[in-house]
């Protein structure tokens, strides 16, 4: 069907940009699918892929701009084209990278003149599971959110973790994360990895699961409202929830050291969530990452771009978090793209077909052949019509599926306590009775033990041991006085004598075990008290 595409990937001119759009290693995928590859000189020295490498990969190397812009016929970017880059463009490519269609409405423009065709990865329909693979947001945001946890770090004089170490207690570091989209979460794993006390909001009630799965505690704003927008991202809420999001806040930086925000609204400016008196009211040297910093940022005293301190607390606005971490989101966002040329070149054959039929396809496409196609049709979402039975269906489910499996449950039940009793017959019939009287205190004691440490947080299982260690201290002073009587039976006073001794040697090291288990046992919860 004629020649095999060319893929270029130019050097990033934008400013303190250090990714690049493929990696060798996914240079060796595209070249699978059919296509050739061509790389500009240079283009990912910054994010530790050389020339040399992409050569060994099977790349072709373009010393200049101009050249491999006019040479490919589709060109991978990561930051949005500049007015000169899309001059470079040859009439009728296509160009795959980040767009955003709706804040650049001259870049459109000039793209529909050079008739190209635009795949927008900023415009993917995220809510199609489908799409994931392909979701450069999502893993480029789940970079950065790690990013900001290292800069706070960086910021903070002070240990993430709780130590108690010979030169005294460390208490562990306070985070509170506002925002728990892909981003935050990814914040909130790295935190609670390195050992803070994480917190985190949403106005979304359902990540508050996530939140708890990843070591965070989630933080309710006392106000019922449901902030859910569709497509992964949150809504604008109303003025009450508002206002009793603010005092939550408020009540946050009082108490945290340090606070990540992440909150971001498509197409408008950040929200403001974090105002000029609770930076005021923070701990000297508690610090703020602002991960919204690019859109004006979600406290008011940050400053895009740099670390500025305001009232004794360091407030990060750095906009290029992935940069920083260069090779990591390089090799995602070369993923994220590779997967979207699988779809676009199902026949492996390096030719690429935009199917409209669909969904995903048709939501990258921003411009085809020219014409405009922004915005797409709301995607056909299958599970949107299945929520209703959803709801109700496993009620009736549940009221059959109950009923077929109680009599299961029942017998199994009913045969355990069948053999139970029987062997609880036997003993009673063959053993003595004072037999019978220490069994059945032993079998109840078994039962309520295990009950206990069955419901105990595995975490606390080593303080647990100590505490039994030290209860169990109590069971041989009994076991002394039952035992010493029948042994030492030889006549004469004498043996109240040497049991009396032996009791109190016994009751000695047993008060030494005792008083050792408890105090070891309160210095191990203590440092599980956050």
């Amino acid at each position: 069907m004629g020649m095999a595409l060319k893929i270029g990937v130019p050097r990033e001119i934008l400013p303190g940009e250090k990714r690049v759009a493929t990696v060798p290693e996914v240079v060796e995928k595209l070249i699978k699918l059919g296509f050739a590859v061509a790389v500009e000189s240079g283009a990912g020295a910054a994010a530790n892929c050389d020339d040399a490498a992409y050569r060994a990969a099977g790349a072709e190397i373009i010393d200049s701009a101009a050249a491999l812009w006019a040479g490919c016929d589709i060109i991978f970017k990561v930051s949005v084209p500049t007015a000169e880059e899309v001059g470079l463009l040859r009439e009728g490519g296509m160009l795959i990278g980040y767009i955003w269609p709706a804040q650049n409405p001259e870049l459109m423009e000039q793209l529909k003149a050079k008739k190209a065709t635009v795949l927008a990865i900023d415009a993917l329909p995220r809510q199609l599971s489908r799409a994931q693979k392909m979701d450069a947001l999502t893993s480029q945001a789940g970079v950065a959110g790690y990013r900001a946890v290292i800069e706070a770090a960086n910021a903070f004089g002070r240990f993430f973790n709780g130590q108690v170490t010979a030169a005294g207690k460390v208490p562990p570091a306070k985070v509170f994360i506002a925002g728990a989209g892909v981003a935050g979460l990814s914040a909130i794993g790295t935190a609670a990895g390195l050992g803070a006390i994480v917190r985190a909001n949403d106005t979304r009630a359902e990540v508050a699961d996530q939140v708890v799965s990843l070591g965070g505690e989630f933080v309710k704003v006392d106000y019922e409202e449901e902030g859910s927008g569709g497509g992964g991202y949150a809504k604008v809420m109303s003025e009450g929830f508002q206002a009793a999001q603010r005092a939550m806040y408020a009540q946050q930086a009082r108490e945290v050291d340090i606070i990540i925000t992440t909150a971001l609204i498509p197409g408008k400016p950040a929200p403001r969530l974090i105002t000029a008196e609770m930076v005021q009211s923070m701990k000297p040297g508690s610090v703020i990452v602002d991960m919204a910093a690019e859109r004006g940022g979600n406290c008011e005293l940050t400053v895009p771009g740099e670390a500025v301190v305001r009232h004794g607390v360091t407030i990060v606005g750095y906009t290029d978090l992935n940069s920083r971490l260069a090779k990591q989101s390089s090799t995602l966002y070369a993923s994220n793209l590779f997967r979207l040329m699988e779809e676009l070149c199902k026949t492996k054959d390096g030719q690429v077909n935009v199917n409209f039929e669909d969904d995903a396809i048709r939501g990258l496409t921003v411009i085809k052949d020219g014409e405009v196609t922004w915005p797409a049709p709301p995607p056909k979402l299958p599970p949107a019509p299945a929520v209703k039975p959803a709801v109700t269906m496993p009620e009736k489910k549940s009221g059959g599926h109950g009923a077929a499996s109680a009599p299961m449950a029942g017998s199994k039940l009913a045969i355990v306590f069948g053999v139970a009793a029987a062997l609880f017959w036997f003993i009673g019939a063959n053993a003595p009775e004072a037999f019978l009287g220490h069994f059945t205190v032993f079998v109840l004691a078994c039962f309520v033990g295990y009950m206990v440490v069955w419901n105990v947080t595995p975490a606390l299982h080593t303080p647990l041991m100590s505490v039994t260690n030290a209860i169990s201290s109590i069971i041989a002073i009994g076991a002394l006085i039952q035992i010493a009587p029948p042994l030492l039976d030889f006549g004469g006073e004498r043996p109240d004598e040497v049991i009396r001794w032996l009791a109190m040697a016994g009751i000695t090291l047993t008060a030494v075990n005792m008083f050792g288990g408890f105090a070891v046992t309160h210095r191990m919860l203590a440092m599980f008290r956050k």
